[in-house]
């Protein structure tokens, strides 16, 4: 049996198991393509941030912390260090970015059964404010990608509020998920989080990402940067709109779902309304809640997300499309 160099064996783990973004095909040069694109120009506190798994117990609880820090959580809401390591011992996805021994953001996704087979729930990704605006976010959901194809689940579905046009934006415009789910109240009516009070509830979009579709390759590869909604959907009637005074105003149902697709708008700055007009946030969750259950009950999918463009009050708008299905997005 020939010898084995230990030393050279380390080297080759420590490599798998640094996680610095790599592409599922495993390929060098398509790992240099991803870091080049998800840090571009990169920067050298980029470069000094890693990903691996996290695998400690003291790793763990800065993940509790983070929690904390992050969304101003109570003991009570956070995922715990129990939950962490059963969820990852039953296959479950934990991945931290690192600069040195800190701890500066992580990814938290558990394994699932939808639709008939496999999928990883990604409940939790978190940036510490200092290092957000970096990249962070989505080098660890490529890297999350990744794991997941490592162990033959081609399919991550997470939610998150539909209100936050910055979360929609990154999901749709960068990530390239679908939606065909709401879920009313999905954590209550609210919880000790201040993402998730004054503004009338905990609705969610449960979005999907098909990681090996033609759809999720070429969105990673030509992510939409532009602004404004392309030409043949500015026709549409919304089937709710930003108003002159930032209030919702509900459109016609019957004429809004006439076509083959249809628009929902949100205001871009969510976050100031429930900090300062709180009634009207509410009143947006309200309009939207009804907005997006009319359309995915009449058979829409939610398929892209547009900024505004060129208007002194930020926006941004939903487009649906009927007729089609998550699976229809699988073929080439």
């Amino acid at each position: 049996m020939p010898r084995v160099d230990l030393r050279i064996f380390r080297a080759r783990l420590t490599i798998r198991n640094i996680w610095c973004i790599r592409y599922p095909s495993g390929r060098r040069d398509d790992a240099l393509e991803i870091m080049e694109r998800s840090m571009t120009p990169p920067k050298s506190e980029e470069r000094s941030i890693i990903l691996r798994d996290i695998e400690r117990i003291a790793e763990m609880q800065e993940v509790e912390e983070l929690q904390k820090e992050v969304w101003g959580m109570s003991d009570r809401d956070i995922v715990p260090i129990t939950q962490l390591v059963a969820a990852k011992a039953a296959g479950g996805v934990l991945i931290g970015a690192f600069e040195g021994d800190q701890m500066v953001g992580f990814v938290y996704g558990f394994v699932g059964y939808e639709r008939g087979s496999l999928s990883l729930h990604s409940h939790m990704l978190a940036v510490r404010p200092a290092y957000q605006n970096r990249h962070l976010g989505y080098r660890l959901k490529l890297a999350q990608r990744d794991r997941a194809l490592e162990q033959g689940i081609t399919r991550i579905t997470w939610t998150y509020d539909p209100l936050q046009s910055l979360n929609a934006h990154f999901n749709f415009g960068k990530l390239g998920v679908l939606a065909d789910e709401y879920k009313i109240n999905f954590y209550g009516e609210e919880t000790s989080s201040f993402l998730h009070r004054n503004i009338g509830g905990t609705d969610r979009l449960w979005v999907t990402w098909l990681l090996e579709s033609p759809r999720v390759k070429e969105r990673l590869e030509h992510p939409i940067t532009e602004k404004g909604l392309p030409r043949e959907w500015e026709t549409l009637s919304p089937l709710v709109r930003v108003g002159s005074d930032d209030a919702p105003v509900r459109g016609d149902l019957a004429e809004s779902l006439a076509r083959d697709a249809a628009l929902i708008e949100i205001p871009g700055y969510i976050r100031q309304l429930q900090q300062d007009r709180p009634q009207l946030a509410a009143e947006w969750r309200q309009a939207t809640r009804w907005a997006f259950t009319e359309a995915l009950a009449a058979g829409y999918l939610v398929q892209e997300f547009y900024r505004s463009a060129g208007d002194d009050r930020p926006r941004g708008v939903y487009l649906l499309v009927a007729g089609k299905t998550l699976e229809d997005f699988l073929e080439h």
